[in-house]
């Protein structure tokens, strides 16, 4: 019989003063059993850092053509494709024509996909925007991961501070120009 998805609940106070964001959030992660803990908190951080309302996460691992997370406005059309982890350069050339904006969180080394997307055709490349999450952020969250979590996260400047329990986690989010 096949393992299903664990389900991980996150409260979120999220106060973001790079974009002016206060708010407190309560969603669940789905964690499919062939993803890793630092993927599935890669997704829920980037949930937090791209909040605005319209938000939602896609149906999971299964929906192939879908992007991890998307912003869809009123009529239900696409406004934000957003991935995490090193999509292919394919997949973001159709997301470039599906979506006004294209974002990628990468969790992973970032480079391979920098060089991948300077050596192959994205439809308008000079729009996507690639960030990086500090692995070692990731890391020491993934150590402290729990089916429940309640933490602050506090964005200023790039910096990513989670504060849980009695714990400070600091990292930062890292964007990363695509050249050519």
């Amino acid at each position: 019989m096949a393992q299903g998805a664990t389900v991980y609940t996150f409260e979120v106070t999220l106060n973001d003063a790079d974009r002016d964001v206060y708010e407190r959030l309560s969603f669940r992660v789905a964690r499919h059993p062939s993803e890793t803990e630092e993927s599935m908190l890669a997704r829920a951080i980037t949930y937090c850092l791209e909040y605005r309302e319209g938000l939602a996460f896609s149906s999971g691992l299964s929906e192939t053509d879908a992007p991890a997370l998307a912003v869809r406005d009123l009529t239900g059309a696409l406004d934000t494709w957003i991935d995490v982890g090193t999509p292919e350069p394919e997949r973001l050339h159709k997301a470039g024509k599906a979506a006004r904006r294209v974002v990628v969180y990468c969790h992973k080394d970032v480079a391979p996909l920098i060089s991948r997307l300077a050596a192959e055709r994205v439809h308008r490349s000079e729009a996507l925007e690639v960030y990086s999450i500090d692995r070692a952020f990731l890391s020491a969250l993934c150590a402290r991961l729990a089916r429940r979590m309640h933490f602050d996260l506090a964005v200023a400047d790039r910096h990513l501070y989670l504060t849980l329990g009695d714990d400070t986690i600091a990292g930062e989010l890292v964007r990363h120009p695509l050249v050519g």
